[in-house]
This record gives structure tokens, C-alpha cells and sequence, in this order.
């Protein structure tokens, strides 16, 4: 069972950067917590909260040895005072970017606002370092079928100058829509080689 291991203000407080992580970033009100807490299945794994922007901090959780997920500082909600923000920022960024043993990022985004400028950048982040992306577009069950199908195909193309390697899938923990795909990456990803040297904390 899915447990929590630690929260941490930035990489060089995480433990050895071995094995495999899988990251989730995202807006403040994107859902990542309800997310998490629906893959693995337990309702307070990771905490949710209707004030948006309470998870500061990197909160990794470990699946099983050598396996994590991690829910990364919420980013772009408004009433965070800017200090805060630039923190965050440079948490997320320098995760992104030297984090050997990270194998894939979930970013979640509502629907209904995708792409907003925090979301491009965090994408690019993650493209120029050359990790694989699994764009959630989250609260699908806000919008009918139809829309929700040209959304998913608007965001698609939206996608396609980053030139990396993205997939898009819309999802919604109230009416399980898209878990499937969400549990399908991740056990690809879960796969992969896991990292057994310590070069980027050795790098720093």
C-alpha cells in the first residue's frame, strides 16, 4: 500500500535520488491530491483542500522499494505572495531538471483553462529534459461528451510545437473517467530502468 515518506522544500532535502519517481504537477485547483488519492485508492493519502495552493512543499509517497509517486508544489493561485511563488518555481524547476531518477510527469489541468502559462512552462521544462508527459485535462465531467471529445482534440494540437514526447487524455475522479489510461502509463513508466547512481546530488 501507497505511503507517505516525506515532504521537502526542494531536491536537497529528497532521499537518495534512486529508483523510479513519477511526478504530478499542476495548478493549485487542478485536482492533483483527489487524483493521487483515486490512483491509489486511499481517500487521505495526499491531502485536499478547498483553499487552493496548500501543498508547498515536494510530498513523496512510496508504491513499493524503489518506486515513488510525488506530488509537487501547486502552482499559480493568485493569493500566494510572490516570495512564495518564485520558491516554488525554482523547486519545481530544478526538480525537473536534475532529478535522475524521475521517469515520467503527470500535469494536470482543468478542462475547461488548459494551457495557461504556468502549465506551457512546466511542459517545456519538462520536454528540455527530455521527460515524458501525461497531460490530465481534469474535471471532464464538468463538460458534456461532446465537448469534452473537442476539447481533448483542441488540446492535442495545442501540443503538438512542444515536440515532445506528450500523450493527453481527459480524466475525472467523480466519475472515474480516464483512470485506466492514468494507471496504463504509469505501470509503463513504472517499468523503465530504474536509476541507481547518485550523479546530479553528487553534480550539486
Amino acid at each position: 500500500m501507497a505511503h507517505f515518506i516525506i515532504s521537502a522544500p526542494n531536491i536537497h532535502h529528497l532521499p537518495a535520488d534512486t529508483g523510479i519517481e513519477i511526478a504530478f504537477a499542476g495548478r493549485s485547483n487542478a485536482g492533483k491530491s483527489s487524483a493521487l488519492n483515486a490512483l491509489t485508492g486511499q481517500k487521505t493519502l495526499a491531502r485536499t483542500s478547498k483553499t487552493p495552493g496548500r501543498t508547498q512543499l515536494i510530498n513523496l509517497f512510496q508504491v513499493t522499494d524503489g518506486i515513488r509517486l510525488v506530488d509537487l508544489p501547486g502552482y499559480g493561485y493568485a493569493e500566494v505572495p510572490k516570495e512564495v511563488k518564485i520558491k516554488w518555481q525554482q523547486a519545481l524547476g530544478e526538480y525537473l531538471q536534475l532529478r535522475a531518477s524521475l521517469k515520467g510527469l503527470v500535469v494536470l489541468m482543468d478542462i475547461r483553462h488548459p494551457l495557461k502559462e504556468l502549465d506551457q512552462q512546466m511542459i517545456e521544462w519538462a520536454v528540455t529534459a527530455e521527460i515524458p508527459i501525461l497531460a490530465l485535462l481534469t474535471k471532464a465531467d464538468k463538460l458534456a461528451s461532446g465537448a469534452r471529445k473537442a476539447q481533448l482534440i483542441r488540446v492535442r494540437e495545442a501540443i503538438l510545437p512542444f515536440m515532445g514526447d506528450i500523450q493527453v487524455e481527459y480524466f475525472s475522479t467523480l466519475k472515474k473517467i480516464g483512470g485506466d489510461k492514468l494507471q496504463e502509463k504509469l505501470d509503463y513508466w513504472f517499468s523503465q530502468t530504474p536509476t541507481t547512481g547518485e550523479a546530479h546530488q553528487d553534480a550539486m
